[in-house]
């Protein structure tokens, strides 16, 4: 009888040998009644709305939690390079009564118990006004923030478990910002830019889109997706609120071995965009059909730069340059109405028509994923190599039997992990949501996976086709959003099981399945129909489990005081050099100073007064922590800052702050502390 044992064990055997080649018991809330009867055209010519932006703090432990992205169990948190943000936007139309929230959060995903329980909230707080139907969450897909925040035991493998402080923090940090983009709502105008980024993103399996039908290729001038589309928010006194827009690229410019908290080339693109417009402007750089586009241009993990900040710089200000063309240019207004659509599918059981399949009735499978899926991207390399088809398999070991591995469902897949099979709960989820927002001529199509590029295109397409007829010119993937289950491929780049077609969950027909959910939802918006809302996903907050502990208590040696300084400041610097001074410090798990700061950097201003110049929330600082012995308790930590001086800084007199908590093992308390750097001139 085969075994998931039996399974996972014989396939990291091949792999490690180098053998392959090339639902819940509460009721969902009723979505929001449809606006009321109008003329078809009642929106038409409209340019009115309502419109809204805002920012929360979702930086989870920075130190000990295993990352989300990689999956590597030795990538813990250890400190902070730019705290990560939810960016929030609110869209309502006058005119037909509806409204949508699009959140871009510096995340690797946003998983479904996110989803649930920022929707929760919401409802406490304002009734049916956000729902799930409109409230549409979605990540940048930054490797390098802490994991644990899923509800699905496949997804906190590398955090040990759940991580309840993380999870609240995200979304705690979701709703403030949803909150805060609400209390900003004012009438104002959309207006929207399209263009071609090109030298910032490369297709890193190219012999699997290369096996995509010639005919379909040739429409295509690239091997990636090089459009990014925004939107420009201007309220209507003129005061710029904000933008987003949408560009194909993994948040992979920090590698597996960083363990800094980063937003990574798509936080770091944002910061720059709302640093330079000052206070109060929101600029979320979005993800789309990334599935298979990197942006480490030179191959590998190789950006471009000296280091993964030198890389994350590079992707970070190509990206951020391009918006500024495009939000210069942007003079295409958005008129019509807002609307939406969502259903559930169970996505390990869709029936799809042979209509969207090689004309063969075809159905999904349950989730199981590949030996390749072990091999890893070239962004963040494994075990093994990618291509670990059964047929690849077979050529190099002729002894090699698929059957053994695999089902007829997931075809040409070497199955390492069948996580739809186990029990009691499945470790990924299976009740899937898909959703479909339009704003005048712009449609999102929200997926709870990354999408590669074909497979982006075909999704795109199948939706336009059917939203044209409402004037949609323009139909943007919205990736990573609401939940998230892997991979999704073509047909054709599934057979090549590289690294992406072993990660597709729901096996070889999953694409078609999802254009065949978003035709579904794109036919009812276009003619004003309601859909059914399709299977409950279930609700597992009651059985998590986490096998790391807390902290127990902060130490430190006698005749040292919390927050005092082991390694000062120098008495003077130029600029260009590098500040670097290490504190006594406690466990940043004891608080996480959400809008707020571990650190500061201080010049001194008339009267003697400290004016703040920098936190942890700028790209020119780090936030280290570390362990340190001190005998007789391994309880002790150092707190590193760093700041790289910028070449504009102002000449003067500096300082670095450190602030941080302790916990007493006496009484378990939590203390608050400060400490500062000796004072230096900067020349």
């Amino acid at each position: 009888m085969r075994t998931h044992t039996v399974r996972l064990t014989l396939a990291l055997v091949l792999v490690l040998a180098g053998g392959a080649r090339a639902a819940g018991p509460a009721s969902p809330p009723a979505p929001p009644a449809l606006a009321a009867t109008q003329p078809p055209d009642a929106c038409a010519g409209q340019q009115r709305f309502l419109i809204g932006a805002g920012t929360g703090d979702i930086t989870g432990p920075a130190a000990e939690v295993g990352m989300m992205g990689y999956g590597q169990l030795t990538q813990q948190t250890s400190g902070i390079h730019q705290r990560l943000r939810s960016r929030a936007f609110v869209i309502a139309s006058p005119c037909n009564g509806r409204r949508v929230v699009f959140v871009s959060a510096d995340l690797g995903m946003v998983f479904q118990a996110v989803k649930q329980q920022v929707v929760e909230k919401l409802r406490s707080r304002y009734g049916g006004l956000y729902s799930d139907d409109n409230v549409l969450l979605s990540a940048t897909h930054t490797h390098v923030g802490p994991g644990g925040f899923s509800h699905y035991t496949f997804y906190n493998l590398t955090s040990l478990g759940f991580v309840p402080q993380n999870f609240d923090a995200i979304v705690s940090g979701i709703v403030t910002s949803i909150d805060r983009a609400h209390a900003n709502l004012g009438e104002g105008t959309l207006r929207l830019a399209a263009g071609e980024l090109l030298g910032a993103s490369r297709n890193r399996s190219p012999e699997a889109y290369r096996l995509n039908p010639p005919e379909e290729r040739a429409r295509y001038p690239y091997d990636v997706d090089p459009r990014m589309t925004l939107v420009r928010l201007t309220r209507a006194d003129g005061t710029e609120v904000g933008l987003i827009n949408w560009f194909a690229v993994h948040a992979t410019s920090m590698g597996n071995h960083n363990t800094l908290i980063s937003g990574d080339n798509k936080g770091l693109a944002s910061y720059l965009f709302e640093k330079a417009r000052g206070p109060g402007f929101v600029a979320a750089f979005a993800n789309a059909n990334e599935g298979d586009v990197t942006p480490n241009v030179l191959g590998g993990t190789d950006g471009g730069g000296a280091d993964d900040f030198e890389d994350t710089e590079i992707s970070a200000r190509r990206q951020h340059d391009f918006a500024a063309r495009l939000w210069a240019q942007a003079d295409t207004p958005l008129t019509g109405g807002v609307d939406f659509r969502q259903m559930y599918l169970k996505m390990d059981a869709v029936d799809v028509a042979p209509a969207w399949t090689d004309g063969t009735p075809r159905r999904t499978c349950p989730a199981a994923i590949g030996i390749s899926m072990l091999a890893g991207a070239e962004d963040g390399p494994g075990f093994g190599v990618e291509g670990a088809s059964c047929a690849a398999i077979h050529d190099v070991w002729s002894q090699f039997t698929c059957a053994v591995f695999t089902t007829p469902c997931q075809a040409e897949k070497p199955i390492v992990l069948e996580m739809g099979s186990m029990t009691p709960y499945p470790w990924t989820p299976e009740v899937l949501p898909l959703q479909l927002v339009t704003v005048g001529p712009l449609a999102m199509v929200a997926v709870p996976f990354e999408v590669t590029t074909m497979a982006g295109r075909r999704l795109r397409r199948t939706v336009l086709e059917r939203l044209a007829p409402l004037g949609v010119t323009e139909v943007v993937i919205a990736g990573l959003s609401n939940a998230y289950a892997g991979y999704v491929t073509t047909r054709e780049e599934y057979a090549r099981q590289a690294y992406e077609g072993a990660s597709t969950h729901f096996g070889p027909w999953t694409l078609a399945a999802l254009q065949q959910g978003f035709d579904a939802l794109a036919v009812a918006l276009r003619d004003g129909q309601p859909v059914p809302p399709g299977p409950v996903p279930r609700d597992l907050r009651s059985v998590q489990a986490s096998l790391q502990p807390g902290v127990v208590f902060d130490d430190k040696l006698l005749w040292v005081d919390f927050g005092e300084a082991v390694t000062d400041a120098r008495a003077a610097y130029t600029r260009g050099e590098t500040v670097s001074v290490t504190f006594w410090g406690g466990h940043p798990k004891n608080d996480l100073h959400l809008e707020g700061t571990y650190l500061r950097v201080q010049r001194q201003g008339p009267g003697g007064t400290w004016l703040d110049v920098a936190w942890d929330g700028d790209w020119e600082t780090r936030y280290r922590w570390r362990r340190v012995n001190c005998v007789p308790t391994l309880a002790c930590s150092h707190v590193t800052v760093e700041w790289d001086i910028p070449q504009d800084a102002v000449p003067g007199t500096y300082r670095v702050v450190h602030e941080g908590d302790w916990k007493s093992g006496w009484d378990g308390r939590v203390r608050p502390y400060s400490g500062h750097s000796r004072s230096f001139t900067v020349r």
